[in-house]
Formats: structure tokens, sequence, C-alpha cells
């Protein structure tokens, strides 16, 4: 979905299953959202075939992530890895 190869170099993309009951709801999608925004990289979530910039809460809730469904992460452009490490730990940490 978020997969893009650039002749330098393969974007940073990985997986994760939310386990939160109420899904990815207001509280935890505001505070995705800065996280995300703390980094100059573009940061994309999908989820079924549709996509969302994690810097844009009504992208972010858009989705309708519930608990169980998995969403795909991916990080482009400088900081990248530090992006994508970053927004991992904090799904685990509170999603």
């Amino acid at each position: 979905m978020c997969y893009v190869q650039r002749k330098e170099k393969i974007m940073k993309e990985f997986k994760y299953v939310i386990t939160d009951k109420g899904g990815i709801h207001a509280r935890p999608a505001g505070a995705l959202v800065k996280e995300a925004a703390a980094f100059p990289c573009s940061i994309t979530i999908a989820k079924d075939g549709k996509a969302a910039d994690a810097k844009r809460i009504f992208g972010v809730m858009g989705l309708g992530v519930k608990c169980g469904e998995e969403i795909t992460v991916c990080t482009d452009g400088e900081n990248e890895e530090a992006a994508s490490a970053a927004i991992e730990a904090f799904l685990k940490a509170n999603l």
C-alpha cells in the first residue's frame, strides 16, 4: 500500500495490530498526530486500501481503525528511521 521504491533506497514500513479496546479514537489519535508532527519526513498510516497522513487528525480518525485491525505505517524522507522507531514505540505503548 505505502510501498515506494526510490533509486537510492526504500522507505521504512511496518505493520501493527491495534490492541486498545477503543481502537484509534480521539485522544490517542491526537497524541499520535503530535508524535508524528515531531518529524520532518512523510508519515502515512494505511488500513484496508485507505491511507492517511499521520500528521492530520481527521485523516487518522477517518480510517476508523478498531481493536484487532492491522495498520501499515510508512515513513519516507529525512529522519525516516527515527520516525519509524518512534511511531512504532508509541503504538506499542498506547494502542
